[in-house]
């Protein structure tokens, strides 16, 4: 099967690689849909940094952004070839700053340069505060320093799940189905 992904290499060499879970409606057929939303352990000289990822439109499934959270991931990384109609841009930058605040967790999306950017390259603190973002069509780099105490679960461990619950069901090819746990 041929998979959307994103691939990490660790600084020991290690190999990390997610299988994008929601596909565009233009990837189907040819990508198959990723099974698995795991959670990387990232050893670095200070320590170890747990990284979730996503790819460009799973950005709009904010359970995801969650369930990664509830696994322990630190920080997001977003990757994103969202290039197209700019006036998109404030919707997806809204999306990665909500993402950021809902989970508290660090997101770091980088998109590709291009001259008209549906999505920035963005650093969001897990307050929901932009900490670097570029907009541009050539490429940049930004640096910035992530003091890791601010990520939290002050929001997700109050989280109502005797109310909402999500149950993945194989229907037909996809993954749906929402209850309420007083719908039954």
């Amino acid at each position: 099967n041929w998979f959307n992904a994103g691939i990490g290499y660790g600084p020991a060499g290690e190999v990390y690689i997610y299988h994008k879970v929601n596909l565009a409606t233009h990837e189907r057929g040819t990508f198959t849909s990723g099974a698995d939303l795991p959670v990387f352990q990232l050893r670095m000289p200070n320590g170890v940094v747990t990284i979730g990822v996503q790819l460009c439109r799973d950005l709009r499934f904010p359970e995801q952004w969650g369930w990664l959270a509830r696994r322990g991931a630190q920080i997001i990384l977003h990757l994103n070839n969202a290039v197209g109609n700019a006036l998109d841009q404030s919707v997806w930058r809204s999306h990665l700053i909500s993402r950021a605040a809902e989970v508290q967790r660090f997101v770091i999306s980088a998109n590709n340069a291009a001259p008209e950017q549906k999505c920035p390259t963005i650093v969001v603190a897990p307050d929901g505060q932009v900490v670097g973002e570029i907009v541009s069509e050539q490429s940049g780099t930004l640096r910035v320093a992530l003091d890791l105490s601010r990520v939290s679960d002050w929001y997700i461990s109050q989280c109502r799940t005797d109310l909402v619950a999500i149950e993945p069901v194989r229907r037909e090819g996809a993954w749906s189905h929402l209850r309420s746990a007083y719908s039954e």
